[in-house]
């Protein structure tokens, strides 16, 4: 049977879900003018922080042929991580820590990479000559504009990713190929007159609806911000000591997500569930890293992540931290230092 345009892309789906993806779509590799806009507009706006690399590689970024010249067609997929558990639950707590539902199991950048890489060979067998590259977080590639535009769902309010069928849980990733695919109809925006994201984040990262300023974000201040955090959003990061979900929680849409959809890899781990801040407060680099090998929480460092845990302490209101927090107010490190000063100050 000769494949066509049509005729491969059900291939391709098909085999998509057989892989563990739970959505997957098409559209052309070539530039989107009005992508390309609000992309320039965002950065021009100073919204993606100290994010550099947005900016650095701004021409890569702006279409899948501005990376690869010889791409054709964009593969847009979605990998379920819908939690089986309430990702709010611990909001508040005097002991325990929050960690964001999708750094609780395995670095999804190894997991969804190597079902990307499994899908692609397939791929390259079922039609010899063509070519591929596969992204996952960690290329210029749009991710949420393209699985819209290839009908995977839209981005929502909170500019993330929502599927009708799954929520807002999913890793995306992307397969550029030289083969013509037929492209799927771009996904109609859903949201409606809702406003639950933007009335649920605490730092008011949304100035409007679709838009998000990344230097008010908790995940961005939490995962990617290197220095002292401001101290107008220390006692707003409660007890979140890596990314936020608040946003994503309390999407409506996500009460058609189920986690049996979720793939196994990213079941999560019992002490990163509702880990206890006086465990997270002790650990040293070898600690640090022994405990979080294998996870994407690794690459923020023992000190990064020494230093959420400090602003959640002085959160807590839990007196029995303080020794733990004063220690660290000789720590080697000037901003875990500072941060435990600021925290034992909240604690007396």
């Amino acid at each position: 049977m000769v494949n066509t345009p049509a005729t491969l892309a059900d291939k391709v789906r098909e085999r998509a879900l057989a892989e563990g993806f739970a959505a997957c779509g098409f559209t052309a590799a070539g530039e989107d003018p009005l992508r390309s806009k609000r992309l320039e507009q965002w950065l021009r706006e100073g919204h993606h922080g100290s994010m550099e690399w947005m900016q650095a590689r701004l021409d890569h970024r702006r279409s899948p042929q501005g990376l690869w010249p010889e791409a054709r067609s964009v593969i847009a997929l979605g990998m379920s991580y819908a939690p089986g558990h309430d990702p709010l639950a611990l909001e508040g707590s005097e002991s325990h820590a929050r960690i964001s539902v999708y750094a609780q199991g395995k670095d999804y950048h190894d997991v969804v990479k190597k079902r990307l890489k499994a899908l692609a060979r397939w791929l390259v067998a079922e039609v010899p000559g063509a070519e591929v590259k596969v992204f996952v977080d960690t290329a210029p590639v749009m991710e949420k504009p393209l699985g819209e535009a290839a009908g995977i769902g839209w981005q929502g309010k909170h500019t993330n990713m929502v599927s009708p069928s799954h929520g807002s849980c999913l890793f995306l990733g992307a397969i550029y190929t030289t083969l013509d695919l037929a492209p799927a109809e771009p996904h109609r925006d859903q949201c409606g007159s809702c406003r639950a994201c933007l009335d649920s984040c605490p730092t008011n990262a949304f100035p409007a609806p679709y838009r998000l300023d990344a230097r008010r974000c908790i995940s961005y201040l939490t995962i990617e911000h290197k220095g002292p955090v401001a101290e107008e959003f220390r006692a707003l990061l409660g007890n979140r000591i890596y990314g936020c979900d608040d946003c994503l929680a309390v999407c409506p849409w996500n009460k058609f997500a189920h986690a049996a959809q979720a793939m196994r890899e990213f079941l999560p781990r019992a002490e990163l569930v509702a880990p206890r801040l006086a465990e997270l407060l002790a650990l040293d680099d070898t600690g640090f890293r022994a405990l979080f090998s294998g996870s994407p929480i690794k690459r923020i460092g023992r000190d990064r992540f020494v230093r959420n845990c400090l602003y959640a302490a002085g959160n807590s209101g839990n007196a029995a931290l303080a020794g733990q927090v004063e220690a660290l107010t000789q720590d080697p490190d000037p901003v875990v230092a500072d941060a435990a000063r600021w925290a034992l100050e909240r604690l007396r």
